[in-house]
C-alpha cells in the first residue's frame, strides 16, 4: 500500500491556509455513512481543516439531525459550512437544474482541495446524479467517491483506503445511531452492516486497527 497524505498543491499554500474539504451527499446521513471515519482522521491530521458539507435532499427533521451530527464530526454546523437543500428524496434526477445549481453555488463560494462524493456506479438514482454533477463541476480537483451499503448490491472494488482506529469506528457508529432517529426503521440503516463493511475494507488494506473506509479514486495527479 502506498500512502497519500492530504496536502495543498505547494508548501507555500500549506503554510498559508488550511486544508479545504468539501463533502457532497444526496441525503442527510450519506456523508457520515460514506466518509465519517475519514473526516475524523482528517481532523487529526489537519486540526485547522476547513470542512464543509452540501446535502441536497432533506426535510426539517433530518436537517436538524444533520447539523447535530456534523458538529460531532468536528464540522461547524452553521448554515455557511453545512448547506442543506430540500429537493425531493428519490427524485433528484427529475428536479431539473436545481441540484446542479445548488452545487454550482457552492463551487463559486468554496474551492476545495479534496471533494468527497457518491460512487459513480451507485444504483441509487439520487446518489448517481450527485456523482455526475461532482465530476461535471470539479474537473481540477481530487475527487474521492465513497460507498453506501444498501440492498442494491452495488458495492464495487475501491482503490483508496483510509485506515481507522477503533475510536474512529465507534464514534462514527455512535453518532449515526444517536443523531439519526428518523432512520432507525430503515433496513439499510444497519450499524452492524456499517461496521462489517469497514472490517472488510480493513482486511483488504491490511489496516492495523482492523477497519478502514474505502473510496474510488478515479484520477490522481502526483506532483504540482
Amino acid at each position: 500500500m502506498i500512502p497519500l497524505l492530504f496536502a495543498s498543491a505547494s508548501q507555500a499554500e500549506r503554510e498559508a491556509r488550511p486544508l479545504r474539504v468539501l463533502c457532497l451527499g444526496a441525503h442527510c446521513d450519506d456523508i457520515e455513512i460514506g466518509c465519517g471515519g475519514t473526516l475524523l482522521r482528517i481532523r487529526e491530521w489537519h486540526p485547522d481543516a476547513d470542512i464543509r458539507w452540501l446535502v441536497l435532499s432533506s426535510d426539517p427533521r433530518r436537517a436538524a439531525e444533520t447539523r447535530a451530527s456534523a458538529k460531532r464530526f468536528g464540522v461547524d454546523p452553521s448554515e455557511e459550512r453545512v448547506v442543506i437543500e430540500s429537493f425531493r428524496d428519490g427524485f433528484l434526477p427529475y428536479e431539473g437544474a436545481g441540484p446542479k445549481d445548488a452545487v454550482l453555488r457552492r463551487r463559486g463560494e468554496f474551492d476545495p482541495d479534496v471533494v468527497f462524493t457518491h460512487y459513480r456506479d451507485d444504483r441509487h438514482q439520487d446518489h448517481r446524479i450527485v456523482s455526475e454533477i461532482t465530476w461535471n463541476l470539479y474537473r481540477d480537483h481530487l475527487i474521492l467517491e465513497y460507498e453506501i451499503l444498501k440492498w442494491d448490491g452495488d458495492l464495487g472494488i475501491p482503490n483508496c483506503f483510509v485506515h481507522l482506529d477503533p475510536a474512529h469506528v465507534e464514534t462514527k457508529l455512535r453518532v449515526l445511531q444517536e443523531e439519526y432517529a428518523s432512520q432507525h426503521e430503515k433496513a439499510a440503516f444497519d450499524v452492524d452492516g456499517f461496521r462489517g463493511l469497514m472490517a472488510v475494507r480493513g482486511v483488504e488494506s491490511r489496516a492495523p486497527g482492523g477497519h478502514a473506509e474505502a473510496f474510488h479514486a478515479r484520477k490522481i495527479r502526483i506532483g504540482g
